[in-house]
């Protein structure tokens, strides 16, 4: 296996617990646009968020990531099988999957090989997406107080990768049958150490600890306590998902 980008693993389990759920309505658009619900291939599959969620609506998921600690820390299911391998090299038979799907990860790769592999993979008539999100949206003064941490806190120790999420993918060449995909969101209604779990998974964070030797989290978290009141209160927590999606010509 080639060397990757690897900007999770030692976050693996808390990567796993705190990252957010795809909706639903995500994997029904995706089943309605194939001809065949037989197999499925989840690209950089990380914990298996999205392998799980297909698994209810596919015969099997095939879950690749490169990262052998992210999927030491996925989440079992008898129709999800997980492999470490490549995403631009896959051990896949050619045609033999109606869907490829990458959940949050077609910035660390390849693109044009893992393309060629799509390409390779599908069986025709087969269906690919890929979908990314951006910064979390919170309400009220939170708000400001979560992109200030995004942007000037951590913003110089995201990876150059993170430009093509905050551009929603939009950059990316995308050398297939491009289909309009539709508005969807992400939203949890989460407590503040969830939420500050959640940021805990961000490579931005984790590349800050390494650079500067200490922790961002607890100024952030003294930021937002006043303003988040009761620690246990539950607030609204959103993402607006982008995605490319398209058939193979």
């Amino acid at each position: 296996m080639s060397s990757f980008p690897d900007h999770f693993s030692a976050g693996a389990a808390d990567y796993a617990a705190f990252r957010p759920h795809y909706p639903d309505s995500l994997f029904a658009w995706l089943a309605e646009r194939t001809t065949a619900r037989r197999r499925v291939w989840d690209c950089g599959t990380g914990s298996g968020q999205a392998a799980v969620a297909l698994a209810e609506r596919f015969d099997y998921v095939v879950a690749t990531d490169a990262s052998r600690a992210q999927l030491a820390n996925a989440t079992p299911h008898p129709r999800v099988g997980y492999a470490a391998m490549a995403a631009e090299r896959a051990a896949l038979a050619a045609s033999s999957v109606d869907l490829v799907t990458v959940a949050q990860a077609l910035h660390w790769f390849d693109r044009e090989a893992f393309f060629g592999e799509v390409r390779r993979v599908l069986a025709p008539g087969g269906f690919v997406a890929a979908w990314t999100y951006g910064p979390m949206e919170l309400d009220d003064e939170l708000f400001a107080i979560g992109r200030r941490f995004y942007a000037e806190t951590v913003g110089p120790y995201w990876p150059p990768e993170r430009s093509l999420v905050d551009a929603g993918y939009g950059d990316i060449a995308f050398p297939f049958a491009e289909v309009a995909a539709p508005e969807l969101w992400m939203a949890h209604e989460w407590t503040l150490r969830e939420t500050l779990g959640y940021v805990a998974t961000w490579s931005a964070v984790q590349a800050y600890r390494r650079g500067r030797g200490e922790d961002p989290l607890p100024r952030l978290a003294a930021e937002l306590a006043p303003a988040w009141g009761d620690p246990e209160r539950r607030r609204l927590v959103r993402w607006r998902i982008r995605m490319r999606a398209g058939y193979a010509d």
